[in-house]
């Protein structure tokens, strides 16, 4: 029987998944953003560990799910790249969900997909002495082997010109459940404006082949305005912002209010 997590509960839900990055090895950093009542009607449902911008490896996988995971949220693990072993060492220390940069064709999803699957249905190797660990109400053994076949997110990130040309074909790929657009690169990559025309067209066919085949889309934003507006579009999955990010502005925003200034100070932190 297929497991639930967080994030697959709340994709399955009415409202958005909303999440956030975590860019910084710190379990106690995550624990403090996620721990106890938020005073609002919303929680993050999931973190994003980011280990290919992110100063975070695969040594510090293991704590940060478990970390994640005890406050009730999923580790979604954004590994390197997607190679098997990468994207093995993530779901071996407890990742609900893995994210996979720079898919540009179905070849690429299936592959994705079946490194992500012990077999019948992929190739991912067989050891998951600690996986369990971050899955509370999940046994060791039978229970996590098979729920995890289907109960572990599989996020492709849609971030270059030919990943959108072919994103009606990778949408179809079984086993792949969400599309992910990196806004960032995706400008990059199209060597066009981020926010232009062309750009924002793209994105929204990306949003549409999800819709189509029955997938659910994702975006990366990097304030809660932007993030809100994503969700009016459709979106599904949505960040709000980085840990550097905030951190930035918030300490910023103090210093800049102490030296008599206006309160509003940019995020920054890289993006």
């Amino acid at each position: 029987m297929p497991f639930q997590t967080a994030v697959s509960e709340s994709l399955q839900g009415p409202g958005p998944a909303l999440g956030f990055w975590l860019t910084l090895p710190s379990a106690a950093l995550v624990k403090t953003i996620l721990h106890g009542p938020s005073g609002l009607n919303s929680r993050f449902s999931w973190v994003l560990v980011d280990a290919e911008h992110g100063l975070i490896t695969d040594r510090e996988y293991y704590e940060l799910c478990n970390a994640v995971a005890s406050e009730g949220a999923s580790p979604v693990v954004r590994v390197p790249a997607a190679e098997e072993w990468m994207i093995k060492r993530a779901l071996d220390a407890g990742a609900h969900g893995i994210v996979t940069p720079m898919c540009h064709t179905a070849k690429d999803a299936a592959q994705i997909v079946r490194s992500s699957k012990y077999p019948p249905l992929g190739t991912r190797g067989y050891g998951p002495m600690f996986a369990p660990h971050a899955f509370p109400g999940v046994a060791s053994g039978p229970e996590y082997d098979e729920g995890s076949q289907t109960g572990v997110t599989v996020i492709v990130q849609i971030e270059s010109r030919s990943g959108v040309e072919n994103v009606e074909e990778i949408a179809a790929v079984d086993g792949i459940d969400v599309l992910f657009i990196g806004p960032f690169d995706l400008s990059k990559n199209m060597g066009v404006v981020r926010g232009g025309p062309e750009h924002e067209a793209a994105i929204q066919r990306v949003l549409k082949a999800a819709r189509a085949a029955g997938k659910k889309a994702a975006i990366f934003c990097t304030d809660g305005q932007d993030a809100r507006e994503r969700v009016q579009q459709g979106f599904d999955m949505v960040s709000v912002n980085t840990d550097v990010g905030v951190i930035r502005a918030g300490m910023l925003g103090e210093l800049k209010v102490a030296a008599g200034g206006a309160e509003n100070v940019a995020a920054g932190g890289g993006y």
